[in-house]
């Protein structure tokens, strides 16, 4: 049985009108679930009770849960238990610029980057489209608001589920859905060369992240597997076309390794490898992790400076959740090892 929250407003227009429903049910339906929030069919009283009798037939309404929450004061953490009693998690944070939450794509992932914990356990499966869509309703449910901005970058490769987070994507930016402006959107990706190429074809203004993490292929190569299929310069290549193609500013995540990645030289060497592109560099203190060995940068700064000097445009991350299991899949990951 499909789930309600997998269908596009026009593809549950389509289904109504091919089981013999008017289609503007779709409209009426999203109104309720995504303006009202109002998850209770006996309570839609514009509704027939034909209509909520075959919807209740036909269409599944289940709802992930919220298993735990952890805050710290800019940071909530959320572990989600999945109808399959399989744990995903979410990110809420508090920015200047509003309310951010980053998501979970998958149950685990098989991209097995070593510094991230979310890589530890392999993949299980791919969310499905409603997943993804509840991690948002319950979170704005529990804190009372609407979320601002949302980002692909929790738990598994977003690109490795490409159909269901495309259709996530554009349900939680369809005016009649959650309305979040597509520039308010994030999708991050390992490197995943022939999906950047199909996301680049999207009719989306939807930002890019890249989580690049390494200036060269023997780096990358020791902490991110992927870059063995798609090396460093094959993914620059299609940056380029991206941002031709697009005329989109890509952001370049960049986790800062101690005695891996953190030094002057390796700064010069990522400020040869972006040069001229339109790309900035956004610099993430290390969120350590009793699983892995990889330790937090100390030279963040002196790293920052470097790339500031060669002209490169470069942020550092806040740090967000240190007093809480804030690290990728860290929450999840304690919840299976128990």
């Amino acid at each position: 049985m499909n789930h309600i929250l997998n269908y596009q407003n026009n593809a549950l227009q389509e289904y109504f009108l091919n089981n013999g429903y008017k289609k503007f049910l779709a409209n009426q339906v999203f109104d309720w679930i995504y303006q009202k929030r109002q998850y209770d069919l006996n309570n839609w009283h514009n509704i027939s009770n034909e209509v909520k009798k075959f919807i209740k037939d036909n269409l599944s309404f289940e709802f992930i849960t919220i298993q735990k929450k952890q805050t710290d004061k800019l940071t909530a953490k959320y572990l989600f238990k999945l109808v399959d009693d399989n744990y995903v998690e979410a990110v809420l944070m508090h920015h200047d610029y509003g309310l951010s939450v980053c998501i979970s794509s998958q149950v685990g992932c098989n991209m097995g980057c070593k510094f991230c914990e979310s890589g530890r356990l392999k993949k299980v499966r791919n969310l499905e489209t409603y997943e993804m869509v509840e991690q948002i309703l319950l979170i704005e449910q529990d804190i009372k608001k609407r979320i601002d901005s949302i980002v692909i970058m929790g738990i598994g490769e977003p690109f490795d589920n490409y159909d269901n987070v495309m259709n996530f994507i554009r349900i939680v930016n369809d005016p009649k859905g959650i309305s979040i402006g597509a520039r308010h959107i994030t999708v991050s990706t390992c490197g995943l060369v022939p999906k950047i190429k199909q996301f680049m074809e999207e009719d989306l203004q939807v930002n890019l992240a890249i989580s690049l993490h390494a200036p060269n292929n023997e780096i990358r190569n020791m902490i991110m597997p992927v870059n063995q299929a798609y090396s460093i310069d094959i993914l620059i290549d299609t940056l380029k076309t991206y941002i031709a193609r697009t005329n989109r500013r890509v952001t370049l995540e960049y986790v800062m390794l101690y005695n891996i990645n953190d030094s002057i030289d390796c700064a010069n060497e990522l400020a040869d490898l972006i040069r001229g592109m339109n790309v900035y560099v956004n610099l993430i203190p290390y969120n350590e992790t009793s699983h892995i060995e990889f330790r937090k940068s100390p030279n963040i700064d002196a790293f920052y400076d470097q790339l500031k000097k060669r002209g490169i445009n470069v942020t550092v991350r806040r740090e967000f959740g240190s007093k809480i299991d804030a690290a990728c899949g860290q929450l999840r990951s304690k919840e299976v090892d128990k």
